[in-house]
């Protein structure tokens, strides 16, 4: 990036107006690495008007062009990922061995995903004697975190593209390189101006005068639950559509005829991968009494198998956390478990993490009583709960026993009686016996995990309107 101007508008780069400068952080060292300007409120005034102007190009673009517009980008991005992965790295904390697949290819994914969706978006219908059309809902305010600083931002651009709707997008501070980079991508593959512009900055000035800004017609965000709250709060003076993909608990049910190795294997990885700052993370692994003490030492052995080291060591696994307030907050969780009666299983040796950065000991706890907060509060951390049942029932009311409700997972060598206990789980996204993700189907939360879709052709239909046209019948 050879560019000095920090924000987007309208098909060009211009120098942001904001009073800020935004240092991002190295986690692996805790040094500044890169200065952004902060974009001011008369920045998103024009990113708005800018969308707003694009409202009627992007509505009459046929779809099959909007559905090329998309590879397009996914191409462009492709071509930068090496880039991407590298700035994923060094902003976020990810070991850059991990970047490509789970950060960089899986945005490259959406993004074509949601051009094959498109074919399975009716956008008009007949129903009786009304004609039925499914329209771009408006200009949209994106706001992404920093866990997944493009997958989110990809599952959120690319419907709202396919739908016929510009974007006014703002990244996480803790993340704004790689959205650079992203925009990049979108002017190379020929978006139209103004379909596609990226404004800097806090949530808690930038992102919310974005939230409130009338010419804005519907927000979306992927963050907190606290966030969450907040953004509807600001949404609802102007009535907005809100969709909002926030926090998780999520339990792994191992049934007593469950592959418990697999289970645990599984398990540990969503929450060492991305060092437990993934939303999905199965953080509560839900065992028979009779099967604890075998449990435990499959716990113990695979997480000991992971190795934590910094963003840049080829041997890491395990990198460390994404900011100074994200390992102050896991911390908390660390120490106040024990007070609260859990009991540790095994934990990464402390004088063994790196002398700086953000790091904290992966651990895994047996935890007696689900009601702590260890097993109710999201972690967001390299931390795992171990928690016994004693039946079928038991263990639901344990899953669902959360304000949460995003994923999960249940473990049998029935599959119909794993599914059967799927579908009694309060949450948006159940996995049976590993069954990969699938990117394609919808996904979101159940409870204070939020409402809308993602995803597939569910993720474009949540950015449009329903409209309805009365005809005489014949």
């Amino acid at each position: 990036m050879d560019h000095r101007a920090d924000t987007y508008i309208d098909g060009e780069w211009v120098e942001s107006r904001g009073e800020d400068v935004i240092a991002v952080l190295d986690p692996s060292t805790g040094q500044c690495i890169a200065t952004v300007r902060e974009s001011g409120t008369d920045d998103i005034d024009a990113a708005v008007a800018a969308a707003d102007r694009a409202r009627p190009v992007l509505r009459a673009m046929p779809v099959a062009d909007r559905a090329a517009l998309l590879h397009r980008i996914a191409d462009e991005l492709e071509r930068r990922a090496d880039l991407l992965a590298d700035t994923i790295s060094r902003e976020m904390g990810m070991p850059r061995k991990h970047c490509a697949d789970y950060q960089v290819h899986t945005a490259v994914r959406t993004f074509r995903n949601s051009a094959q969706a498109l074919s399975e978006v009716a956008f008009t219908w007949d129903v009786g004697h009304s004609t039925v059309r499914r329209e771009p809902v408006g200009v949209v305010a994106a706001i992404s975190p920093w866990n997944f600083p493009l997958l989110q931002t990809a599952a959120k651009i690319g419907p709202a593209l396919a739908a016929g709707c510009p974007v006014v997008f703002k990244p996480s501070e803790i993340t704004p390189l790689d959205a650079l980079i992203l925009a990049e991508a979108v002017a190379a593959a020929g978006a139209p101006p103004g379909a596609f512009n990226l404004v800097l900055g806090n949530g808690f000035t930038i992102g919310e005068y974005l939230v409130r800004h009338p010419g804005t017609a519907m927000v979306s965000l992927t963050g907190s639950t606290r966030a969450g709250r907040r953004v509807s709060q600001v949404a609802a003076a102007t009535v907005k559509r809100v969709a909002l993909e926030l926090g998780g608990k999520s339990a792994s049910l191992v049934l007593p005829d469950g592959d418990l190795e697999a289970a645990v294997a599984g398990c540990v990885r969503t929450v060492m991968v991305n060092s437990g700052q993934t939303c999905t993370a199965l953080t509560r692994l839900l065992v028979p009494f009779h099967d604890m003490a075998g449990a435990e030492r499959l716990v113990a052995e695979a997480m000991a198998g992971y190795r934590v080291g910094t963003a840049d060591d080829p041997a890491a696994d395990v990198g460390p956390l994404a900011s100074a307030t994200q390992q102050h907050r896991v911390t908390e969780h660390l120490e106040r478990a024990p007070v609260d009666g859990a009991r540790v299983i095994w934990a990464h040796p402390t004088a063994d993490l790196p002398d700086a950065g953000f790091f904290v000991a992966p651990t895994a706890f047996v935890v007696t009583d689900p009601g702590i907060k260890l097993a109710q509060q999201e972690v967001f951390g390299p931390v795992l709960a171990v928690i016994p049942y004693t039946d079928e029932d038991h263990a639901v009311a344990i899953a669902n026993g959360t304000e949460y409700g995003l994923a999960g997972a249940v473990w049998s060598a029935d599959e119909e009686r794993a599914v059967r206990v799927a579908d009694r789980l309060e949450a948006g996204s159940i996995a049976v016996n590993g069954a990969p993700f699938n990117g394609m189907a919808p996904f979101g939360g159940y409870k204070q995990s939020g409402h809308g879709r993602e995803l597939g052709a569910h993720g474009i239909m949540e950015f449009t309107e329903v409209k309805s046209i009365q005809r005489r019948p014949v």
